[in-house]
């Protein structure tokens, strides 16, 4: 019921798909400047080839705006999944495995979107989230580090180290194998990326309109050309430049397209990783979702179930297709909206763009240094994990700082999925403390004893009742006052239970006062028997 509702916002900026293709048409080629690098650099970080990530941005254009409820999100491969896609290829053992696990987590997405489960991201807490988001930001400068000084990976400079780096020969050796002009395009990639950052920047006439990750690559082309034509053998190789395949049809790019391995449906460990892609997935794009909602300036909300069912059915044809798992993206939505966008049309149109671009533009990209890629991918790393984030979080507090810390450590040291569960384990146990912590007081003056319930009282105060009424002696008086109390566990209710039915016999004289679904009563420690707090009969509700 709540997919079909439509904001007055909604209903202005939706008359039509044309309506406002003066607006979206311009957004969408920004947009498709933006997705451009992007795809071809989060294809670079997951280890395969690179036209799984233009698949992907394809299919988040042509299918899954066309299916969301969303007039201004951008779906497309995320740096977000980059992590699960490299474990889960190792695990599985080839890419066409791993695209199995792809077309599962888009039937389990939309099945979610299905099951009304659209509000799954609001059950993580805030520090799970950045802890999630600064953890994928490591890995990302970890595992682009390598493709910066001219390595094909990681594993391949690891190679080059020995055990033990014994005198400077053996330094040298490891400086040697560097890549001096991958370094330099690298480093001027970052430059323009951090400057095209500031303000001033983006006070430059037409030049500060244009995305920064372009701009990077241009210049990497643009070394590249300038290095060919006049010492060539400064030029980086082939296999560091991207590699498309070649063709200028349909036909020819789908006989490159990769295809499920359906063998590896029975692997236990495929349906593991299905079902890791699908919440994780699920969890980026809701939270994409309701950020690009607070940015839009018409202030619509889009639908987070339907969203779900197109991030599946996009997923899904995805896997079959040959590409990277999808999910909608921040960054490019975020870029839509701020081009001015007004309906769907724009990111449909980067779709349009990005197949235009694998048709006919693929000898173009081949120009493209991998360094430049590397690059942006370490600028999207370092923002996701920035040092100011980092601060701030600390400043919140240890109940804030330790979860996300957590969620951090525990990434890094297993995998997402695990690590996000750890972290919303912490912090539970904080929420759980920050509950407990003030539910009950007590005040004591010689031997007369006020017992407050302040709030909601759950099974996790028992401890601390049983030390409060441990205080209570033969002798003594104990009010207990339930005033503020709208909820009492049926834990506490026990334990209180047992200690007023005990009362005479110890000698205590207990009285309730506005105790939860109870009226005020009075136990008297001798003559009467006393009365278990459920015999009391309810409070009046007037």
């Amino acid at each position: 019921m709540q997919d079909t509702l439509r904001t007055p916002g909604a209903d202005a900026s939706a008359t039509g798909l044309l309506a406002h293709w003066r607006h979206d048409v311009p957004a969408g080629l920004v947009v498709f400047l933006v997705a451009l690098p992007l795809c071809l650099g989060i294809a670079l970080a997951s280890g395969v080839p690179l036209l799984a990530g233009l698949v992907s941005g394809i299919v988040g254009g042509l299918v899954v705006a066309w299916l969301s409820g969303s007039q201004l999100s951008v779906s497309g491969p995320a740096a977000g999944l980059v992590v699960i896609v490299v474990d889960a290829i190792v695990k599985l053992g080839s890419f066409e495995a791993f695209l199995v696990a792809v077309v599962i987590a888009g039937a389990l997405q939309w099945l979610f979107g299905r099951l009304q489960a659209g509000d799954i991201g609001a059950c993580f807490p805030s520090p799970v989230i950045k802890g999630m988001l600064a953890a994928i930001g490591l890995i990302l400068i970890l595992k682009q580090l390598p493709v910066a000084f001219g390595f094909a990976s990681g594993e391949q400079a690891m190679r080059l180290v020995p055990p033990t780096i014994d005198g400077f020969d053996d330094l040298g050796r490891l400086v040697g194998a560097v890549t001096g002009s991958a370094v330099i395009i690298a480093a001027g990639a970052l430059a323009i990326l951090f400057a095209w950052d500031s303000p001033w920047a983006k006070r430059l006439p037409l030049i500060g309109r244009l995305p920064g990750p372009l701009l990077a690559v241009l210049w990497g082309i643009a070394y590249q050309a300038i290095a060919m034509a006049t010492e060539p053998s400064v030029a980086l190789p082939e296999s560091q430049r991207v590699a498309l395949p070649e063709g200028n049809s349909l036909g020819a790019l789908w006989s490159q397209l990769a295809s499920p391995d359906w063998s590896a449906l029975a692997r236990p460990e495929v349906y593991t990783i299905a079902f890791t892609l699908a919440v994780v997935a699920s969890l980026e794009t809701l939270l994409s979702l309701e950020a690009g909602d607070r940015l839009d300036p018409l202030k619509r909300v889009a639908p987070p179930n339907r969203e779900l069912q197109a991030q599946g059915v996009g997923n899904v044809l995805a896997g079959l297709l040959g590409g990277l798992p999808i999910t909608a993206v921040i960054v490019r939505t975020s870029a839509n909206i701020q081009s001015g966008a007004r309906t769907r049309l724009s990111a449909v149109f980067h779709g349009l763009l990005l197949l235009a671009s694998v048709l006919f533009l693929s000898e173009f990209l081949q120009w493209v240094p991998l360094a430049a890629l590397a690059a942006v991918l370490l600028h999207t790393g370092f923002k996701l994990a920035k040092p100011a984030m980092i601060a701030a979080v600390w400043r919140e507090g240890w109940s804030v700082f330790v979860p996300f810390a957590v969620t951090v450590g525990a990434i890094l040291a297993t995998d997402l999925l695990i690590g996000i569960l750890i972290g919303l384990a912490c912090s539970m146990l904080f929420l759980i403390q920050a509950n407990t912590r003030g539910a009950l007081t007590m005040i004591s003056d010689g031997n007369v004893h006020l017992m407050r319930l302040s709030k909601d009282v759950s099974f996790f105060s028992k401890a601390t009742l049983r030390r409060y009424l441990d205080r209570v002696k033969p002798g003594h008086s104990l009010v207990i006052d339930g005033c503020n109390c709208g909820f009492m566990d049926r834990d506490i209710r026990e334990a209180l239970d047992d200690f007023v039915a005990h009362a005479q016999e110890r000698g205590v004289h207990v009285e309730l006062r506005s105790m939860p679904q109870t009226a005020a009563a009075v136990l008297p420690a001798d003559g009467e028997r006393p009365h278990p707090l459920h015999w009391l009969k309810p409070r009046s509700t007037r």
